[in-house]
Parts: structure tokens; sequence; C-alpha cells
């Protein structure tokens, strides 16, 4: 155990920068508000610099918060997802929103709770860091007060935010009053311990996991997804799709390496089912929207259950009864390059809508028909990121499902990596679709769309990471391969 607060430097950094932004806002006239979207980008442009010079392990408050490569990982990752939304938002706030400051600080609020989710290591503390997270997102997500799909939205995921708050909060009551404990270490020690599973201890976990499963839109608790990201500003929409689910996974993956894996065939069969529940769902949902937001949601729940098989497969036992480290490592590597490169692709895909939109003020599939020779780059982005989410060769999408599928069936689930396969298919057809719509179908608006220079090179950076993504990605497993060690050690 240490008390060496320095390890919290970025995330008070962070808070001061929410409270910077909020304070200027008061102040500052309303001409000069545009302003404060760049104080936030340089501010966490600054705060990235600092965290990569000045990391290092150790724990705080007896290992409610643990500081390793791990937490390093999606701490950088946060920060860089952080400048991305706020560079992509500055059009559409100046447009659309009304308090710019206010946007713009609570929105840094949930990439702090998204840090903290990252480095905790007990239930009450990653309760309270998701929760922090979760009503930043209900104020953001009915943020557009005058938009009644916003507001209708909004009411929707505070209800159901709450009920699977509510949930989670349940669950860890029945788990700490049958072990004694909320540490991810000491409930793993307990679990190991117990001959047979306390049914309220059951109980307190599939309570737990379900509120959880609403944080990921996970079937059977994703049909909230459509509705909110349509009614959602577009930009809270991409951190919605992005942020809020990768801090999840990320808490998720800490709970289960750290907690479950001595337990693993007890919910190795459940994680399964709903794993082909949620791929089959999500693409299948796809199929037949046409609003881009709400296909964009579906293309997400389905993109979950890809991750759930990954979760799945991350209990290797070895002929002895041990846990075989070596397979459930390339497991965990194969779902955080994942999700690092979904990440990556979803927001090329955010970014290209977002553009479209400040221009056409329209979502509709439809409404993207001749883009392609109204915005030549931006119609090329939104393809290419329509191709990786398909999992095309190339791009960081066919590689990510190659590590990911791989590891799956090294772990004798070659079946669950066919349906994968097929649902990637299916998939396939409504990222065409989109596609179709860009080069082939002709357009009734005409007029040129010109985008500006900062999302052009948001766009430009995010291209450049799908392709080398896909065809060199061996610097960004290094780090993979750090924070996974990390996390089994």
């Amino acid at each position: 155990m240490t008390n060496n607060f320095s390890l919290l430097i970025p995330e008070f950094l962070v808070t001061g920068l929410a409270f910077l932004i909020l304070s200027l806002d008061l102040f500052i006239s309303e001409k000069r508000k545009n302003h404060l979207v760049w104080v936030g980008v340089i501010g966490l442009f600054g705060i990235l610099i600092i965290t990569l010079l000045i990391f290092s392990n150790g724990i705080l408050y007896q290992g409610l918060l643990v500081f390793d490569d791990y937490t390093n990982l999606f701490r950088i990752f946060f920060l860089i997802a952080g400048i991305i939304v706020l560079i992509s938002s500055n059009e559409f706030v100046k447009s659309n929103i009304k308090y710019q400051g206010e946007f713009y600080g609570i929105l840094i609020f949930t990439i702090l709770a998204a840090m903290l989710l990252a480095s905790s290591s007990e239930l009450l503390t990653a309760y309270i860091s998701l929760e922090l997270l979760s009503f930043g997102l209900y104020v953001l997500v009915s943020f557009d007060r005058y938009n009644l799909k916003s507001n209708e939205s909004g009411v929707k995921y505070v209800l159901l935010g709450a009920f699977s708050s509510a949930l989670i909060l349940y669950g860890i009551s029945n788990i700490y009053g049958v072990l004694g404990t909320t540490r991810f270490d000491e409930i793993s020690l307990m679990l190991v311990s117990i001959n047979d599973l306390n049914p309220f201890l059951i109980l307190g976990f599939i309570f737990l996991f379900a509120g959880l499963g609403f944080k990921l839109s996970a079937v059977p608790f994703h049909m909230w997804a459509p509705d909110v990201y349509e009614g959602s500003p577009l930009p809270i929409t991409a951190w919605l799709s992005v942020g809020s689910k990768v801090a999840t996974i990320a808490l998720v993956l800490r709970l289960f390496c750290e907690s479950l894996l001595e337990i693993g065939n007890e919910w190795q069969l459940i994680i399964i089912v709903l794993s082909v529940a949620t791929m089959l769902i999500g693409n299948l949902g796809a199929l037949v929207q046409t609003n881009i937001k709400r296909l964009l949601a579906f293309s997400s729940v389905g993109h979950m259950g890809y991750i759930l098989m990954g979760i799945s497969a991350l209990i290797s036992i070895n002929e002895d009864g041990s846990i075989s480290t070596g397979m459930t490592t390339l497991v965990l590597n194969g779902i955080i390059f994942y999700v690092i490169a979904y990440a990556i692709t979803n927001f090329a895909a955010f970014t290209s809508v977002i553009a479209v939109y400040n221009h056409t003020a329209k979502d509709s599939i439809s409404d993207f028909a001749g883009l392609s020779k109204r915005a030549p780059f931006l119609s090329l982005v939104l393809v290419c990121s329509m191709f990786s989410l398909a999992g095309l060769p190339v791009f960081a999408g066919f590689t990510s499902k190659f590590y990911l599928f791989n590891a799956v069936a090294s772990q004798d689930l070659l079946w669950l990596v066919g349906i994968g396969i097929v649902t990637s298919l299916i998939s396939l057809y409504y990222y065409l679709m989109i596609a179709r719509q860009m080069y082939i179908e002709e357009g009734i608006d005409l007029s040129s769309i010109n985008i500006s220079l900062s999302i052009k090179l948001v766009l430009g950076v995010l291209l450049v990471g799908m392709i080398v993504g896909g065809i060199f990605p061996s610097p960004l497993m290094d780090l993979i391969e750090l924070a996974s060690e990390a996390l089994i050690s």
C-alpha cells in the first residue's frame, strides 16, 4: 500500500480543467465562449503529455484504486478520445447548444469518471465512478432541451439508467453480505475457499452483471440504445457509443481477471449465450434501420456481442486444474485490441456523420445520397469506417477481429467464432448500404459540403489510425501486452 497521491495527478488535472471551463463560462462574453472548446482541447493534450511523462505504478486507499500499465493504457485512451470528441463537437455545439461552457465542463467530468473506472479495484469505488459517468451522460443526452427527441431520450436514459444502477448496488450489497468484502482480490480469495456458492451470492452477481449489461447495451438490456442514440446530440451519441462503453469494458475486464477467473466455468456458458444473442439481435436489428444513428446503435450492440465472446473465452484451465495465464493473456490482448480498433473506427464514422449533419441538419441514411460528389474526402473516411466496422482486410476492424477470433478459437470455441463470422457477413450488408447511398445513388442536393480544418485533421488522423492498425498493429499490440500482463499478474 502507498499513499503517493501523485498517482492521481492526471485525475486532479482533469477535474481542475472541468472547473476552469465552468468558471470561464461565467465571466467571458457570449462571443468568446466559442473558444472554450480549445481550452478543453489544449488542456486535455497537456494532461496527456504529463500522464506519459510521470506515470508510475502503485495503489491508493488500501487497494481501492490501482495504477498499473493497464490503468495507464486506458487513461491515455480516454484523454485522446476526449480530444477527438471536443474537436468534432465544435461546430455542432456552436449551432445547436446554448450553454457551451456547461456542455464542455460536464463532458470533461465524464472523462474523469472513465479514467477512474479503469483504475477501480473495488466494487463501491467502481460504482461511484460509474455513477459519476452516468450522471454526466444523463445531462448531456438531454442537453438539447428544445428538441423533443432529445428530451425523450433523456427521460428514457435516466429512468432505465437509474434502474440499472439500483441493480448494481443491490448486487454489491448481496456480495458484501456473503463475502464480507468488495475488493476484487479479496473476492477472488473468498470464492476459491467456498465449496458451494451461496444463493444470495449468485443473486448478487446476477444483479451486478445485469446492471453492467445495461451500460454495455448487451442483449437483453439493449432496447434503450436506439432511442437514446437517435435523440442525443450527435457528439454525445459518439461519446456514448465509445467512451462510456470502453470505460465499462475496462471495469468488467479488471473484475473478471482479478476476481472471477477461478470460477470461470460457472459463468462461461451464460456469457456465451448472451454473446450469441447480442451478435444476432444487434446485426439483424441494424438491417431495417433508416436513420444512421439508430443503425450505428444496433451496430454497437452487435460489436458488444463480439467483446462478450472474448470475455467468455478468458478462462483457460491446465490439465492440473490451474489457470493458463498464457492463454488468458492471449484472449485479453484480443479483447483490448478489438475495443481500441472499434473506438477508432466508430469515432471516424460519427465524426463524418457530424460533419454531414452540420451542413444538412439531417441524419437519415437516404440523406447521404450522392455524398461522394459533394464531399469526396468525407465520403472516403466514412466508407473506410464502414468497411473497418464490417471487418474487411487492410483496416483495423479486420485485424482486431482476426486477433480476437483466433484467440477464442484457441479455447476450443470454434463454433462460436463461426457465429461471429456469419454475423459479420450480415453486418457487411447494412454497412454497404451506406456506401451505396454515397457512391451510387444520386442526391437531390448537389451543393458541396465544406468542413473545417480541425475536422479534416481529426478525420485524417482517424483514417491513418484505421489503416495503420490494420496493416501494422505491432506497436499497439506491444502496449496492450504490457497492460494485459499487469492485469493478469
